[in-house]
Order: C-alpha cells, then structure tokens, then sequence
C-alpha cells in the first residue's frame, strides 16, 4: 500500500466501529478527474458508527462511560493518521430533554476533539436529530447533508433521520439530484447515510422511505459506494451495481434483520467482552478490481 498503513496499524483499533481504508491508486477516480489534475495519492480515513453517547445499561455494555474515549485512543495510536475521520450517525443516544441532549452532544463533540485528526465528518442519527428536525444537532456540528472533495473522490452526506418519517424529503433529493449532475458518469462516489437507503428491514426502521429515489439518482454512476450505520452489524447489500456496506457500532450489537421478535441489543457477554463490536478495512483497487473488505473484532478494548 502507497500509504505504508500495516495491518498491525488497524489491529491497534481496538473499540472501532468501522474503520474504512480507501486507496487512490494511479487512475482510480477516472479519467475526469485526472484531466483536472488531481492527485491519486493512496488515503484512508476511519469511519465510526452508533456511538450512543448518553446510554446507560450494564447488562447491554458496562463500559458505556468509556467505548468511546477507547476508540478516539485507539485512533491516535495509529502510526499512520488517517486522512480524515467521519462519524456516521447516532453520536448520542436519543433523550426527550433538549437541555440533556444538548449536553451530551457538547460532550461527544468535546471527547472526540481529542483525536489528533482535524478533519472530522459528522452526519446525525435519529437519535441525535429526529426528535427536533435536527435543531440541537446543526447547532453544534452544522449541515447534516452536504458533499466534500478528497483526492479526486466526491463524497456525498445524506439526512435521512433528521425527518421522523425515516426520509430524505424532496428538497434534499433535487439537492442531489443538482449535486450528481455536476459529476461525471465514471466519477468516484462515496456515500455516508446513517439509515439504509434500501429496504433491509423496515418492520424495525432499517430502511428509508424515499430511499429509492436516492438509490435511482445514483443508478447511472458507475463507482457509487454506501457505507452506512443503524443496524449496529456487519451488512452487504447490492442495489444493482451500487455496494451498500454497514458499519457495526461502538455501544452495543443488534440482531440480525428479523432473528428475534424485536429489535433489542444483544445482552453482554462476560465470557467475550466486547463480542459484536469491531472494524472494518476496505481496500479499494483499480475501479475494474472489486473492493477488499475485511471485517475486524474489537481486540482487547
């Protein structure tokens, strides 16, 4: 790997909750991009997921005061520092006092401005927002859907929570829509949502009601990628030639889609501290080459 990053390097993400890998190599976002002269250095950057922050049960995760300072140490221990960080959803767990609300996403924000990476992306989970159409949230980490531009890769954050009814909305889908019009039909694209945007499971919320809206605007570019949270477990999805990835969480896993008779986190196991939580590295080769993904265990968090 151009960026010298050691696998050793992620086993050190002890308490991650999805940690993503994404290497430019020489030609990798298509030929658009090399026209305008961008770079194609290799990069990676961490993806955490449901963090929770504010949730209280011993029998569900007895170091829910401390998951989260774990994995930020677990960040900074890196020998390599990722490009960037991005959070993907569900920083605190849901509270119906706004004034509470408001201090544990004052306290998230602050444990996770130890990390030594700067450049940290935010995006709400329904927790975090749907109870005030976002209010508290944007005040402290500002639009909940928006795009940036890392080595000659477009990135694109979706709402899909702030809206109780589990949905994008149609202001947000013309936003795309004018977004995606801007990019070339072979540009690299990377999506971050918190739901799926695909019907996984929607007896227990897993999915967006307008999802595939979204999915269709995507449809006619050739490099989309989805990495998503929400279902606190490793998930593979295709949605034609679109890859749809989740991220499993930091607080506690869920059971897989319609196993039990509701949605419940799965109880702590003494026997395997930590047993559901991990990471993920995702290699990404030559757009004719499939991405690597390999799914990680929490290790000693």
């Amino acid at each position: 790997m151009g960026n010298n990053l050691k696998r050793r390097d992620f086993l050190k993400l002890a308490g991650l909750g999805g940690a993503v890998f994404a290497s430019g190599l020489a030609g990798w976002p298509g030929a658009a991009a090399a026209q305008a002269g961008i770079a194609h250095d290799d990069f990676f950057f961490v993806q955490l997921s449901d963090s929770h922050w504010g949730f209280e049960g011993a029998a569900i995760n007895p170091d829910a005061h401390g998951t989260l300072q774990k994995a930020v140490a677990a960040v900074n221990s890196l020998a390599q520092q990722p490009d960037f960080v991005v959070f993907t959803g569900d920083l605190t767990h849901t509270t119906d006092n706004p004034v509470e609300r408001r201090r544990r996403l004052s306290e998230f924000k602050d444990i996770t401005a130890q990390l030594k990476v700067k450049t940290l992306h935010f995006l709400p989970g329904e927790h975090d927002a749907a109870l005030d159409n976002g209010k508290a949230y944007r005040e402290f980490f500002g639009d909940t859907h928006y795009t940036f531009d890392h080595q000659g890769v477009h990135f694109i954050v979706l709402d899909n929570v702030s809206d109780p009814a589990a949905k994008l909305g149609d202001a947000q889908l013309a936003w795309l829509a004018a977004d995606l019009e801007s990019q070339p039909a072979d540009a690299r694209i990377v999506v971050f949502a918190h739901r799926p945007l695909f019907d996984l499971y929607p007896q227990w919320d897993w999915a967006t009601t307008d999802g595939a809206r979204a999915v269709a605007l995507l449809m006619p570019h050739a490099n989309v990628t989805v990495f998503y949270g929400h279902i606190h477990q490793e998930n593979h999805q295709m949605t034609g030639h679109i890859a749809h990835h989740a991220a499993q969480s930091l607080i506690f896993p869920l059971p897989a889609p319609g196993s039990q008779a509701k949605r419940t986190p799965l109880p702590w196991d003494t026997t395997q501290p930590y047993h559901g939580l991990g990471f993920r590295e995702v290699e990404t080769r030559r757009r004719d080459l499939p991405d690597l993904i390999t799914e990680l265990p929490v290790n000693g968090a």
